[in-house]
């Protein structure tokens, strides 16, 4: 909360707090402070209206007052110990001044709808806090575990790493591990956001909270209870929901400076009108000028509004970094693309294989395969798995940006792209292979070309009508790769996207992104890694796929956890509905304030009626900025209509 309000709960959470969180309006604080005040309010009133002594319905305002005001008098006085000065002083001023004029009762009028405009903020924020926090409930109480050769049940916390989980048909998945025997479907729709099951087997990961089809599975525990996929989301968030986007310092920049000239405003009124007129009067004025100007529904319209839509998000499958992420993904305007793993599927298969010199297409196989052996890049994994048997070549290098070498029998051997090896005789196939949108490496010999391989990525099937959305939306879109730009134009009239930057190294991608950037606020969507300049670079990154990935989390500002492509313009959508609702609310606020403040001057409005403007408006403020936890869920992909499949990119 900013400092220049004042109203909020802003002091840090003792660690574990969380846990005792109230869960309904009742349990907070405020709200039942305010209802006993206005047990008091209402006896006075009864008091007045049937004649009764005029001391005892001064003393049940007088009580009021103090049951109120406890809610923000004691932390306000601490807050000026501090050199903090906030809407809390001002209420606190404003009490005080109405106390000296002999006005108790509209001092704790003014005390009871801020006791409850508190109460109302603080349970606001506590929900859509839940709302993130009720991912971890989405691990199961117990966990099944081989330990001695026998099941035994225990606590998702004594998992030990290493240790082989029981998953049975129906159950939730209790912490992050990887499949060592048993084939399944996934439900992941809680944590991803996707509705489709993904199917899983051995040596695929899964996630904490995932519910398990109709497969026993074994898994192999890789995280503990406290370091789990859904543990690490709601530390990161909570983390980075401190930073504070761009709507939320300009409700800091006009609060703090407010709050010491409406004070300063209110001597002056005080001042000037008790030497032209009745002190009592202009005082009065004064302290409801003071009131009138108070900042808090502007102090607390952004917050509230933040909590809520990253509450929201997550139930998306999209991960957004606090205030500033959220702010900076609603005026996003031109979205740039990776291609490998964000377009494609990063599943590459070879589709073509051309040799020259003598060689048979084994030859040219198994030498690629002899080179990709201990390669993690997507191409080795097509070649691998276009290979029956392989024996690893020796003394394996890779240059960066070009391919491998290294020896088989002796002999040298190279893999790498057209250009770092001359095609020669395959110069047709070269072309032949990259129209048909896939990415080719040629494979040298002792000196001599024997022969190409051409391996193609599956475009994700989701990715032409998200492509078609985007730019119905208004958004430039652009694809940014390392590949050869034949394939990446291929892929690109495919997908419907115009402006293609190929051939591209991560420092060549983070100066077309500073470029676009410097034209309109610019999105870049990639792996997290490779793309990590990029990302930088970008007014704001975006890690695709990122569910259990430390470095995409910790690059991006936003995260899509799931492999959908779709996430990406819902996220973006989500975004620029929260920020409107931001602007909503502060334009609210500042009217208010504006029209109050003359209003008070001149004696229209008196001390209670002000207060009740106020508070009222908070309120409405409050219940706005609520309205971005509402997000529309993910459906279900429909294949487009796809005729070609390119491929992953070259190495770079």
């Amino acid at each position: 909360m900013s400092d220049a309000c004042g109203c909020g709960h802003d002091e840090p959470r003792p660690e574990g707090e969380e846990e005792h969180e109230p869960e309904k309006l009742w349990h907070i604080t405020e709200i039942r402070a305010a209802a006993a005040a206005g047990v008091l309010l209402v006896a006075a009133l009864i008091v007045r209206v049937t004649g009764g002594a005029d001391a005892l319905a001064v003393g049940f305002e007088a009580a009021a007052l103090i049951v109120a005001g406890y809610t923000f008098v004691p932390s306000t006085l601490k807050r000026l110990a501090k050199g903090k000065i906030g809407v809390g002083t001002l209420m606190t001023i404003a009490a005080v001044g109405a106390v000296l004029l002999g006005e108790v009762g509209e001092a704790a009028m003014l005390a009871f709808l801020f006791a409850i405009s508190e109460g109302l903020e603080e349970y606001a924020v506590t929900r859509t806090r839940r709302g993130l926090r009720a991912l971890l409930s989405l691990v199961p109480d117990t966990a099944t575990v081989l330990r001695g050769g026998r099941e035994e049940t225990v606590p998702p916390a004594e998992l030990a790493l290493g240790e082989i989980m029981i998953v049975k048909p129906g159950e939730r998945i209790a912490t992050d591990g990887v499949i060592r025997t048993g084939r399944t479907a996934l439900d992941t729709s809680a944590i991803t956001g996707e509705s489709v099951p993904v199917e899983a087997g051995p040596g695929d990961e899964v996630f904490a909270g995932s519910i398990n089809g109709t497969g026993v599975l074994e898994v192999e525990v890789t995280a503990g209870a406290q370091d789990n996929s859904l543990a690490k989301i709601v530390r990161i968030v909570e983390a980075e929901q401190s930073r504070k986007g761009e709507a939320q310092r300009l409700a800091d920049k006009i609060a703090k400076p407010l709050v010491p000239a409406v004070m300063v405003a209110a001597a002056v009124i005080a001042a000037v009108g008790s030497l032209a007129g009745d002190p009592r009067v202009w005082i009065e004025r004064a302290l409801v000028v003071l009131v009138a100007a108070s900042p808090c529904a502007l102090a607390i319209a952004i917050p509230v509004t933040v909590v809520a839509a990253i509450g929201a998000a997550s139930k998306l499958g999209v991960l957004v970094k606090g205030g500033a992420a959220l702010e900076a993904l609603g005026r996003i305007r031109t979205v740039a693309l990776d291609k490998t793993g964000t377009l494609t599927r990063n599943q590459p298969v070879v589709i073509d294989v051309a040799a020259a010199n003598g060689a048979t297409r084994g030859d040219v196989l198994a030498v690629a395969a002899a080179l990709e052996a201990r390669s993690e890049h997507p191409l080795a994994r097509a070649i691998l798995a276009a290979v029956g048997h392989y024996v690893p070549a020796d003394d394996v290098d890779a240059v960066t940006g070009a391919g491998l070498t290294g020896r088989i029998d002796g002999a040298p051997v190279r893999l790498g792209r057209p250009g770092w090896i001359d095609p020669g005789p395959l110069t047709a196939d070269i072309e032949r292979m990259q129209r048909a949108g896939a990415t080719a490496v040629l494979i040298e010999r002792a000196g001599t070309v024997i022969g190409a391989v051409a391996v193609r990525d599956e475009l994700r099937p989701e990715a032409h009508e998200v492509i078609a959305g985007l730019r119905r939306d208004g958004y430039q879109v652009a694809m940014l790769t390392g590949d050869n730009d034949r394939t990446a134009r291929a892929l690109a009239a495919d997908v419907g996207i115009d402006e293609v930057h190929a051939d591209l190294r991560p420092e060549d991608k983070a100066r077309i992104v500073g470029t676009l950037r410097a034209a309109r606020p610019t999105a870049m969507v990639g792996d997290g890694v490779n793309d990590a300049p990029a990302l930088a670079t970008a007014d704001l990154g975006i890690a695709m796929g990122a569910i259990g990935t430390d470095v995409a989390i910790e690059t991006a500002d936003v995260a899509l956890m799931g492999e959908d492509l779709r996430h990406l313009p819902q996220a973006l959508h989500h975004a620029r509905r929260s920020r409107t609702i931001m602007l909503q609310n502060v334009g609210l606020s500042l009217a208010i304030i504006t029209v109050l403040m003359p209003l008070a001057l001149f004696g229209v409005l008196g001390l209670a009626a002000v207060v009740l403007v106020h508070e009222v408006a908070e309120i409405v403020v409050i219940a706005n900025g609520v309205r971005a936890g509402r997000a529309r869920t993910l459906t279900a992909a429909t294949p487009s209509a796809i005729t070609r499949e390119p491929i992953a990119g070259t190495r770079s």
